[in-house]
């Protein structure tokens, strides 16, 4: 690996930076201390900041020699919030709040781009401007969306934008990119069914909407394997249904929620229809109605093939070709989609290791994400940052 000198002689303060972030999670649009943490440290590391947009977001400014003179700029990206997990870690820097754990890594991802930073307030062999935006919320809040709504591309103005996460299972000293959808839409469905309720020995006095409900589920999936073509992929979960409080009575409703996951909007405009036919037909069928609701969450996280290139060149240079791997779409969610809805960019995955890392006292559970027994890999600042410093000068780099 090719690790920029500076940034291994600093990974052990940053390091200590991460665990403390660690040990001190907060939840979305909560992040009063994390971002508190983020802008002390550029500020004095002589780096402008912004502060405010998403609520808790960040946004450091780094101008290069010209003092971004020539208008061009990209923007890094970061995530800080935690999740609701109760850790099951005792190492020194588990954390300190019950029911509150970085179980995902953003402790980590800001730690890669502190790093970069940090680099950056010593030397700016580049012109132009980096725009690091530490983002708020990503676990659910949407953070990402609400600093696009406060602002963030019209007050900072970028040609593109980059976002990486790091990926357990996927050995140290690895990278994954591809162009096109690399996450998916992440939406939620709760449909009511009306009947009505009767004693459960005299059944023909009322409309028992629990067969009706089964009839729905078996129903919905024949959209995935008969409605939308085989080759488009989708995932349609049903994963609660709630209906009855006793034994001898059919009752009035039953209600069913679940999830609904796609890579493009076309085919999550197909399935949204064909759920509401099916459970408005169904329920009028059987002489009963229906409530609907779908609730469009993040949309797909699709990298642009330019970027997406651009990216894998970079990676190729700093741990070789074959260290690069091919990112495998995932049907989990992020919201870094709302910025590549609306900028050009690419979205990576850095390998964080099978879990050897962690330090004597971590739980029992394995090393991945969303998991109380997950910890960061603090190998990675070092190479993360190296990414993020040459990625970011060689796009500024490019002939316009």
């Amino acid at each position: 690996m090719k690790l920029i000198d500076t940034l291994l002689a600093d990974a052990a303060a940053i390091a200590e930076i991460r665990r403390d972030l660690h040990a001190h999670p907060e939840l979305c649009f909560e992040e009063a201390r994390t971002s508190d943490i983020v802008a002390a440290r550029l500020t004095e590391w002589g780096i402008p900041i912004h502060r405010g947009l998403g609520k808790t977001g960040v946004v450091g400014i780094v101008h290069g020699r010209d003092g971004g003179a020539c208008g061009r700029a990209v923007g890094l990206r970061a995530d800080m919030d935690a999740l609701p997990i109760q850790e099951h870690n005792h190492f020194a820097h588990a954390s300190r709040h019950a029911g509150k754990m970085h179980a995902c890594g953003h402790d980590g991802h800001v730690a890669m781009l502190l790093a970069a930073a940090r680099h950056w307030s010593r030397q700016r062999d580049f012109d132009g401007t980096v725009y690091l935006i530490f983002q708020p919320a990503e676990e659910g809040g949407g953070g990402a969306r609400e600093m696009i709504r406060d602002g963030l591309f019209e007050r900072f103005p970028m040609e593109a934008v980059f976002g990486m996460h790091n990926w357990p299972g996927f050995p140290v000293g690895s990278f994954a990119v591809s162009p096109g959808p690399v996450m998916a839409s992440s939406n939620e469905f709760k449909i009511t069914l009306r009947g009505k309720g009767c004693h459960a020995a005299l059944p023909h006095l009322g409309l028992d909407p629990v067969p009706v409900a089964c009839q729905m589920v078996q129903a919905f999936q024949t959209i995935i394997s008969r409605n939308k073509k085989p080759i488009d992929a989708a995932v349609l979960s049903v994963t609660m249904i709630h209906a009855g409080e006793a034994t001898n009575v059919v009752p009035e409703s039953c209600e069913l929620q679940g999830t609904v996951r796609t890579f493009s909007v076309d085919v999550l405009d197909l399935i949204e229809r064909r759920m509401r036919e099916i459970a408005e037909h169904t329920a009028a069928a059987f002489g009963m109605s229906c409530d609907f609701e779908f609730v469009r969450n993040y949309p797909p996280t699709v990298n642009s093939a330019a970027e997406a290139e651009f990216a894998r060149a970079v990676m190729a240079d700093i741990v070789g070709a074959e260290a690069v791997l091919d990112q495998e779409p995932t049907m989990g969610a992020e919201d870094f989609a709302y910025m590549l809805q609306v900028k050009p960019g690419a979205y990576c995955f850095i390998g964080n290791g099978e879990g050897s890392h962690r330090e004597a006292g971590h739980g029992a559970g394995p090393c991945t994400l969303h998991n109380p027994s997950y910890d960061f890999n603090d190998e990675l600042i070092p190479l993360g940052a190296t990414y993020w410093v040459q990625l970011a000068e060689r796009w500024l780099a490019q002939v316009r």
